[in-house]
């Protein structure tokens, strides 16, 4: 039973409302949401990747926070601090932005490791503690993370175990033509309005994660899936392959892309179509690979090609 999943379809048309021609990064970007990961969007300057963020928390009806990294941010800029007051005589906690529903973390690269790793608590952990004590952060809590590939001077890349935290890495890319021209047209005299789903939010919010978590996905789904990830262990140009973190990404976001298709079942086509998006910036190539010019792209294609889908997978609850 899908009853909520009309309100998704409203949310999505939303933000294509703003969007222009990037449906399937939409789709990817809310399938990461509605599993409970976080996503990391890696593009050249002015290709919308905050208007995405903006206009996703609109259509979900939920609060937005957007910090620009720099190299002197601090911690406590991104988690809060703890000030005294001067009235009271006390220290009281200045909550940071990290305290909203979506947090847009742009050009996280640009700002230091101890800054990037004031995030790995509140991605993975759902909290953020401050002088000793733990604070729980609004549900539903989602990052969105943007960094650019260009002018790597001055920057300092994320470390491997801050990439695993992001279920998605995904990239907007330039629009074409055609799209470019629509663009143009629907933003030449400002902003579009978006709709407004506030009303009920966290109740439909609530209610399609609930549907996503119940969607079934087979025993041989979940076979294909770890013989994947296994693959990338084993593979000879992967110097360090996917975690069991990234088994349990790609089950979730299996399930909510699923959901998005309409059904309440898991094939493997639904693994195949995030599998790339989830897995391929887990993957650390060997030196060898990296002089023969292949990507991480290149090489998962090359792993999830070697690896035998199932074919005769029931799609029912036994």
């Amino acid at each position: 039973m899908m009853q909520y999943k009309s309100s998704l379809d409203e949310m999505i048309k939303s933000v294509e409302s703003r969007i222009i021609g990037k449906k399937s990064v939409i789709q990817k970007v809310f399938v990461c949401f509605l599993a409970g990961g976080h996503v990391l969007l890696e593009d050249v300057p002015g290709v919308g990747k905050t208007m995405l963020g903006k206009s996703l928390a609109h259509a979900l009806g939920i609060t937005f926070s957007r910090i620009q990294f720099t190299p002197d941010t601090l911690p406590g800029d991104v988690c809060g601090m703890s000030v005294y007051n001067m009235a009271t005589g006390a220290f009281e906690v200045m909550q940071g932005p990290v305290m909203n529903n979506l947090l847009l973390a742009d050009e996280i690269n640009r700002t230091s490791p101890k800054t990037q790793a004031s995030l790995l608590e509140a991605m993975e952990e759902q909290q953020v503690t401050i002088d000793g004590i733990s604070y729980p952060l609004p549900k539903p809590f989602f990052v969105i993370a943007t960094q650019n590939p260009i002018n790597q001077l001055g920057t300092f890349s994320l470390p491997e175990a801050q990439l695993d935290r992001f279920m998605m890495k995904l990239s907007m890319g330039y629009p074409d033509r055609a799209e470019e021209i629509k663009m143009v047209g629907i933003y030449k005299e400002g902003i579009p309005e978006m709709t407004n789903q506030t009303k009920d939010a966290e109740t439909k919010i609530a209610g399609i994660r609930q549907e996503v978590e119940n969607v079934f996905i087979h025993q041989d789904v979940i076979g294909y899936i770890v013989s994947i990830i296994e693959n990338t262990r084993d593979h000879e140009e992967i110097l360090l392959g996917a975690s069991p973190r990234a088994s349990l990404a790609l089950t979730r976001a299996a399930k909510a892309y699923a959901y998005l298709m309409n059904r309440d079942y898991v094939i493997p086509d639904d693994v195949k179509a995030i599998a790339m998006d989830v897995l391929a910036h887990r993957i650390l190539l060997t030196p060898e690979a990296r002089a023969g010019k292949r990507t991480q792209q290149m090489v998962m294609e090359r792993v999830m090609n070697s690896v035998s889908v199932p074919v005769s997978c029931r799609t029912e609850k036994a």
